[in-house]
C-alpha cells in the first residue's frame, strides 16, 4: 500500500501571486473583524458585506493551503480556471462591499470610536480589493495563451456578466404585468443561466464533451446575448420610468432608485457582452501568425 505524501511548496507564499493572496487573507480578516467589533452591520446590506468578506477570506485561505501543500491536483476540476474565476469574483464582491458599507453605515461627521473602526475597515476593504485586482492581473492569460479559458479576457468577462446579473436580480422590483419589463427579466435570467453554465462546465472540464465547435458556439452565444441585452437596455428604462418621476422622499427601499440601478447595470452588462464578443471573435477568427 502506498500513501500520498503532501509536499510543501513555499513558492505558493513567496511568489507575487502568493503574496497577493496572503494580503487578501489578512485584509479581509481585518475588515470583517473590525466590522464585527462594532456590532453595527444589521440589515440586508450589512449581512451582504459581512458574507462577502468572510467568504473571500475562507476560500482564499483554502486556495493558499491547497497550493502550499500541493493538494490541488487531487481535485476533479481545472485549478487554473477555478482560481482565475474566484479571484475575479472576489474582486467584484469586495469592491461592491467597499462601496456599500461606508455609504450605508458611516455617518458624517465621523467622530466616535465606532465610526473610526468602520473607517479603518473600509480602508482595509479597499486594499483587499486591490490585492484581488493584482491577482487577476498577474494570473491573466497572455495573448495567444488559451490553456486556461477563465483567465483570458472573455473568461473574466463571463464572471463579470454573471455577477452583474446577480446584482440586477437583487434590485428587481415591480415588474409583473408589464410585458416589456417581463421580457427584460427573461433576458437577464436566460443570459445568466447560460453564462453561469459555461463557467461551471469550464471549471469542471466538461466543455470538451460538447459535440460541436465550442469556440464558434461561444461567439454565436455572445452575439445573441448582446442583442438581447440591447433590447433590455431600451425597454427597461422605457417601461420603468414611463410617466413617473422620482418620489420625494425616496428612502433606501425606493423602487425608483432600484429601477435606476437596474438601468445602469443593464448598460454595464451590454458593454461587457459587446467586449466579450469582440475578444472572442478575435480569438477564434483572427489568428496570430
Amino acid at each position: 500500500r502506498t500513501m500520498a505524501v503532501a509536499t510543501v511548496n513555499l513558492r505558493a507564499l513567496t511568489s507575487w501571486v502568493g503574496i497577493a493572496r496572503l494580503s487578501a487573507v489578512v485584509l479581509s480578516c481585518l475588515t470583517f473583524s473590525l466590522v464585527a467589533s462594532t456590532g453595527n452591520f444589521g440589515g440586508p446590506f450589512g449581512a451582504w458585506c459581512m458574507f462577502a468578506w468572510c467568504f473571500c477570506f475562507a476560500v482564499t485561505l483554502l486556495v493558499v493551503l491547497l497550493e502550499l501543500l500541493e493538494l490541488y491536483p487531487l481535485l476533479p476540476l481545472s485549478w487554473d480556471d477555478f482560481t482565475s474565476a474566484f479571484s475575479m469574483l472576489a474582486a467584484l464582491m469586495v469592491f461592491t462591499s467597499s462601496v456599500i458599507f461606508p455609504a450605508i453605515f458611516i455617518s458624517s461627521p465621523c467622530t466616535s470610536n465606532q465610526c473610526a473602526r468602520q473607517a479603518v475597515a473600509t480602508t482595509a476593504s479597499c486594499l483587499c480589493f486591490l490585492a484581488y485586482a493584482v491577482e487577476v492581473a498577474l494570473t491573466r492569460a497572455k495573448p495567444g495563451d488559451i490553456s486556461s479559458f477563465l483567465s483570458t479576457v472573455p473568461g473574466l468577462l463571463k464572471v463579470f456578466e454573471v455577477y452583474v446579473a446577480c446584482l440586477i436580480f437583487s434590485l428587481l422590483d415591480r415588474y409583473s404585468g408589464e410585458p416589456g419589463l417581463m421580457w427584460c427579466v427573461a433576458v437577464y435570467s436566460i443570459c445568466f443561466i447560460f453564462t453561469f453554465l459555461i463557467i461551471i462546465f469550464t471549471i469542471g472540464r466538461c466543455l470538451t464533451y460538447i459535440p460541436c465547435p465550442l469556440e464558434k458556439m461561444l461567439v454565436g452565444y455572445n452575439f445573441l446575448a448582446m442583442l438581447m441585452y440591447l433590447t433590455a437596455t431600451v425597454l427597461w428604462p422605457l417601461y420603468s420610468f414611463r410617466g413617473q418621476s422620482r418620489p420625494k422622499p425616496c428612502g433606501t427601499n425606493c423602487s425608483w432608485d432600484k429601477h435606476l440601478g437596474v438601468t445602469f447595470l443593464t448598460i454595464f452588462n451590454l458593454i461587457a457582452y459587446l467586449a466579450d464578443l469582440v475578444y472572442s471573435t478575435r480569438m477564434v477568427f483572427v489568428r496570430a501568425p
